[in-house]
């Protein structure tokens, strides 16, 4: 299995997220995914997630990580100097903080944490959806996440 890693170190800054989000659309068009593919609408909000709770639960610097396997698939991961655990919260109504991890969670195929020297590692993994016909009738359903 080949592997392209490419990483951006984000500083302590919210406004480092924007950037993120940038190069991260930048990388995604490099590896051949384009801005207007469904996965790469998942992946910037995934980045944008990983890298706003990076930034503004630890208050520390953090490097962000894509890993593009020759299958498709990419792999994201923020680590970060703090050796807590993410936290998992579930926003009630009207919060306007709390559903980072769930939206990770729902959009991902895997995700999760580990620790990295000092630190963690939060990661997901996002699977290229296969090109071919639409299942129909007389077509198989493939089991699984369905992406749209």
């Amino acid at each position: 299995m080949q592997v392209l890693q490419v990483q951006l170190e984000v500083g302590p800054d919210p406004a480092e997220v924007g950037r993120a989000r940038r190069w991260a659309r930048s990388r995604l068009a490099g590896s051949g995914i384009g801005d207007d593919e469904p996965l790469a609408e998942t992946l910037v909000l995934l980045i944008s997630e990983l890298v706003t709770n990076a930034v503004v639960h630890t208050g520390c610097p953090a490097v962000l990580r894509m890993l593009f396997v020759a299958e498709g698939g990419v792999r994201v991961e923020v680590a970060d100097a703090s050796d807590r655990p993410p936290k998992p919260r579930h926003a009630e109504g009207e919060d306007t903080n709390g559903r980072g991890l769930e939206l990770v969670d729902g959009l991902a195929d895997r995700w999760g944490w580990q620790p990295e020297g000092a630190g963690k590692s939060i990661w997901c993994e996002v699977d290229r959806a296969p090109v071919g016909p639409v299942p129909g009738p007389g077509l198989p359903v493939s089991p699984g996440r369905v992406h749209c």
